[in-house]
């Protein structure tokens, strides 16, 4: 049988008492039912806009994580302005998770993927725009190094996570609850509690310890690398 993950959200603290998380849950629980698909799991954004960034969507967070570790290949959603309001938001979020393998389904628009011309066009669209604010922040930044280096005679790139007053702490605590089994959002709740902050919002994101952590094996494995002695034949 096939398994999926279910999405609910009300954007309303106000409406967390009313109809809408039952009437999302029922209608994606009869879609299931009637397509053969078992929902092992259901994420519910509760009183959060779907206006709102990826770093203040933490049910989203955690089923994109969830995604990446439970072989769950397929996300339903009562209506696709569950995701997000805005079509662009929209078809940004479907573009990321179709790249990554996994499939979306809209119980109240079941050609969401298919070849709609106003989708399509939206994800041409889309396609275009990242691939040219690729080429223009490669661009900036080049130019960025090019100017500095003229200036100073040399030119750094930013210093990695762990580089600052209070940082390296944090790397060790994420470590050690890896490495003891905790999820990249119980990590992310931790660290909150413990009072550390990430660098760029006031709460941490299970993506961003997830690409920390990544980012350290890497540096740690190219280090232990470049120690080892060169082998003579």
């Amino acid at each position: 049988m096939q398994t999926a993950f279910a999405y609910l959200r009300v954007s309303g603290r106000g409406q967390l008492s009313g109809d809408g998380f039952p009437r999302q849950n029922q209608a994606i629980k009869q879609y299931a039912k009637s397509n053969g698909i078992h929902v092992v799991q259901t994420f519910e954004e509760r009183g959060v806009s779907g206006t709102k960034e990826l770093d203040h969507r933490p049910a989203l967070s955690a089923l994109i994580e969830a995604l990446h570790g439970d072989g769950v290949k397929t996300v339903i959603v009562e209506r696709v302005d569950r995701l997000a309001r805005d079509l662009m938001v929209q078809e940004s979020i479907i573009a990321d998770l179709m790249r990554n393998g996994y499939e979306v389904v809209s119980v109240a628009e079941p050609d969401l993927c298919s070849d709609d011309p106003s989708r399509v066009l939206m994800r041409q669209v889309l396609g275009a725009f990242s691939q040219y604010e690729k080429s223009m922040i490669v661009s900036k930044l080049r130019g960025a190094r090019q100017r500095k280096k003229a200036k100073n005679g040399r030119c750094e790139g930013q210093h990695p996570f762990g580089s600052h007053l209070g940082e390296p702490e944090a790397v060790l605590l994420m470590q050690q609850l890896r490495q003891t089994g905790h999820s990249y959002l119980a990590i992310a709740e931790a660290l909150d509690a413990a009072g550390y902050k990430p660098r760029h919002s006031e709460q941490w994101n299970p993506i961003v310890v997830n690409r920390i952590l990544r980012l350290r094996q890497r540096r740690d494995v190219a280090s232990r690398g470049s120690r080892e002695p060169e082998k003579r034949g």
